[in-house]
């Protein structure tokens, strides 16, 4: 590091803590928001940490659909960034093209074509004669197909990166090279002060874009930063004889390589499946512009791949050889948003190798968020609040990353689930489950049960079409609509708020009424200013202090985070997460009560337990709190059990179910059956984007309420109407397959798109959610006036539109 006499000041209202494409273009759009006391700091020099050997390849496409649109953002920015900024990106829309090799490579080029429809992006499939027509040096011989993005390019990590330096000065930002952050000091909860090389600095916010330098920075405030540095090699070659300028980029995943014109010769790398982490913990103080040495051996199957794409590479000189360290994350999206530990600690990091392509949009998306308190759209897919505890262990993060390295090539069925770092946490009932033959998923760490089988060892058969699962789940769901199910939830997060001013806190923070009778269910959304849907909860009053509330699986951490930071200052209110204290046993269906009633201590008739209602009660000898509800559309219970008892309960159901065809069943099984009932999830019909007048929620917000998050905006759109709505979709082709993101078109034009999909067994229909917009207005005799098409794999399908459930529209069932 460099030895420097700077001063740093005494005070800046925002630290941006590395200099490089990330902190540089967070500090430049935090300026051109108005914020005028930023201060950048770089222990080095700009671009000197990960930013200056990236590749600069910069593809769109992703299949998260605001992830799209940051990075259409990001090349919106870089376009004009050159002239706003008087200095050169070397920003070229140049096109991409992904080969495929295989027929199942073709199949996910064909979804990916309709998942770009879906978010308007130009994406073609071409041939691979086409393919070798755009760039002659490149064999196809073997390829069967190509995707072609025109709308791709290409830039100079340092140039896009100086560009946004000069322009955050221009507009007032200092930027301090040289300077070390040695610790931060937090006081009660908030950021106070970044200590450094050169002195201590008094601020509101830290921002930290440390690159692979964010874990130990994060640890300095006691925030997690799940990244792992891995290697990554490419190599930059001296030129091939009529190469052309400005070739579109190719990713040859297939034969796990990428290519990129460099300055008449090729700039060609890859992701091999068995990457090399960096653990070198912490990181060297002379990791400046720094290289490792080529790992010859690892690269020489990606460039034996390489020559075979392109033959001139058997005959060209290595200009260049690049080892270089990135951040990687286990999912392969990046980290941001402010820490869930530490109030005004944001976090832009962990880019596994696409921070150039993001970098535009998501510095804007950024500084947005610390300006507002809250991201401009939803960022789920990358917030940092997306982690679980266990993320602190670092061995749990380096195996958990390498796996996420490891399958940036990888073919991407539907349902895949990881293989690693497998039964960390589990319900009380685990081995009985797997006794009775559960297929286990991971989510948040769980163990849960996606379905179960009549034969041994069952496992996912991953592959592009049916599943290997679809005959088991239907037995699940029919005997559940038929008989009863039972299946295990514990993974539910559960907390307990309860203090003097509970209800209070929970009038503001949701937008049902919780001032009910205590007994009583409130499902209920928590929403942000502009009226989005933050958080899915069902909220039960216990008594007149306390409240429990479930939540989703991997929300746990955001919900309770959101919870925390809105409940308004000086209420005598407390939040205590319970979900290690309880299991949930959910049993569904027609025989449920008369199975329930075999083993509980209560009267469950409809007149002592109605729908919508809580009780404490004891089931097979063991306190539990019973919620009647029915997600799955069946007369039902959710028995929540404290842990030492859920095996005893478990195994009182199973015997008192036997006579009446009871079977186990998994969350394969419930959102086939959620799906029928139109039945809405967080993430997918639910979110930050989406208030819930138009997700169809409009009858869980409390208008009489006087005061509560985003009721403006609920008001405003109850009076004037929405421009988009959450609707049902079916196919009249039990073939067809939906995953979701397929197009919806009206009258031959695009519309919007699915947000899930599958199959509903009972209707014997594929079934698909989703919005449909209209700029003018949507109601229902506009939507029910057009024709509609999916377009399912490039192949639009006739569908047709429901505007209500297809299964027991009317809720009869439930109420029985």
């Amino acid at each position: 590091m460099h030895e420097s006499s700077t001063v740093v000041p005494q005070h800046a209202q925002v630290v941006v803590i590395g200099g490089g494409i990330i902190g540089c273009s967070t500090a430049y759009h935090l300026s051109t928001m108005g914020c005028q006391d930023v201060l950048l700091l770089e222990q080095y020099q700009l671009t000197a940490g990960s930013t200056w050997h990236a590749a600069g390849a910069i593809g769109q496409l992703r299949s998260n659909a605001n992830i799209t649109n940051l990075l259409g953002e990001s090349v919106a920015i870089y376009e004009q960034l050159a002239a706003s900024s008087d200095q050169p990106t070397g920003w070229v829309r140049n096109g991409s093209l992904r080969l495929a090799l295989t027929p199942e490579r073709v199949i996910e080029y064909e979804i990916a074509a309709t998942v770009a429809r879906s978010y308007d992006v130009e994406f073609h499939l071409i041939s691979g004669r086409e393919a070798g027509e755009l760039i002659p040096q490149m064999n196809v011989s073997d390829v069967l197909c190509a995707a072609y993005l025109p709308s791709d390019g290409v830039a100079n990590p340092s140039d896009i990166t100086m560009a946004f330096a000069r322009g955050a000065r221009k507009s007032g930002v200092k930027i301090i090279e040289g300077v070390k952050v040695t610790d931060i000091s937090v006081v009660d909860g908030h950021v106070k002060a970044v200590h450094t090389s050169a002195g201590r600095i008094e601020c509101e916010t830290v921002v930290n874009c440390a690159g692979i330098w964010s874990r130990e920075v994060g640890n300095m405030a006691g925030v997690n930063v799940p990244i792992q540095p891995s290697h990554h090699q490419y190599i930059v070659t001296e030129p091939i004889d009529g190469l052309a300028r400005h070739i579109p980029g190719v990713r040859d995943p297939d034969k796990l390589t990428y290519f990129k014109e460099e300055v008449g010769g090729l700039a060609a790398g890859g992701y091999e499946f068995n990457p090399v982490p960096y653990t070198v913990n912490p990181i060297p103080p002379d990791h400046e512009f720094k290289l490792m040495d080529a790992q010859i051996d690892q690269f020489a199957p990606i460039l034996e791949g390489a020559c075979a794409r392109f033959p001139d590479l058997e005959h060209v000189g290595v200009k260049q050889w690049f080892n270089g360290i990135e951040s990687f994350t286990e999912d392969g999206m990046f980290i941001l948003g402010e820490a869930p530990e530490v109030r005004n600690f944001y976090v832009g990091t962990g880019f596994n190798s696409f921070g150039i392509a993001s970098a535009g949009g998501t510095g804007k998306a950024l500084a947005y968020w610390i300006i507002h308190k809250e991201p401009p759209f939803d960022l789920w897919a990358v917030d940092i609040r997306r982690f679980a505890p266990f993320h602190r262990s670092e061995q749990q993060v380096l195996t958990r990353s390498l796996d996420g390295q490891a399958r940036h090539y990888k073919l991407h069925y539907p349902h895949e689930e990881t293989e690693v770092c497998r039964g960390l946490r589990r319900s009380p009932v685990y081995a009985e489950l797997k006794a009775a033959g559960a297929c286990f998923g991971s989510k948040f760490g769980w163990e849960r049960p996606n379905w179960f089988s009549q034969h041994p060892n069952p496992k996912d058969e991953y592959r592009f079409g049916r599943q290997n699962w679809f005959d088991d789940v239907a037995r699940e769901h029919t005997t559940c609509r038929q008989h009863a199910a039972l299946f295990d939830q514990s993974s539910f997060a559960k907390f307990l708020i309860t203090g003097s001013n509970a209800t209070d806190a929970l009038q503001y923070l949701g937008a049902g009424n919780f001032d009910q009778p205590p007994g009583k269910i409130i499902y209920s959304p928590m929403l942000n200013q502009r009226g989005g849907i933050e958080a899915d909860l069902t909220v039960t009053r216990l008594d007149s202090i306390r409240y429990m509330i479930v939540a989703g699986t991997a929300s746990a951490t955001r919900d309770f985070n959101h919870i925390v930071n809105n409940t308004p200052s000086g209420m005598e209110v407390q939040l205590v997460d319970i979900s290690s204290a309880y299991g949930c046993l959910s049993l569904m269906g027609p025989a449920a009560r008369s199975i329930l009633s075999h083993v509980a201590e209560s009267s469950l008739a409809n007149d002592s337990f109605p729908l919508n209602t809580a009780s404490r009660i004891i089931v097979a000898g063991a306190p539990a709190i019973a919620l009647r509800v029915a997600f799955v559309g069946e007369l039902g219970w959710e028995l929540y059990v404290p842990t030492e008892y859920m095996v005893s309960v478990y195994r009182a159901l199973k015997e008192a179910g036997a006579g009446s065809g009871m079977v186990d069943a998994g969350y394969r099984c419930i959102d086939s059956l959620r799906l029928e009932k139109a039945r809405r999830v967080w993430g997918h019909e639910i979110g930050p984007d989406y208030t819930p007048i138009e997700a169809g929620l409009g009858f869980t917000v409390d208008f009489d309420k006087e005061n509560f998050i985003g009721r403006d905006t609920l008001l405003a759109q109850k009076q004037i109407g929405v421009s988009r709505k959450l609707c049902t979709f079916s196919i009249n082709d039990p073939e067809v397959v939906l995953y979701g993101k397929e197009t919806v078109f009206r009258n031959g034009a695009r519309v919007g798109w699915l947000t899930s999909g599958g199959f509903g067994h009972t209707v014997g229909q594929p079934i698909g959610l989703g919005f449909v917009s209209n700029d003018d207005g949507v109601n229902n005799n506009w939507l029910l006036a057009g024709e509609y098409e999916l377009e399912v794999r490039t192949v639009r399908h006739p569908a047709t539109i429901h505007l209500q459930a297809l299964y027991d529209p009317t809720n009869e069932r439930v109420k029985s």
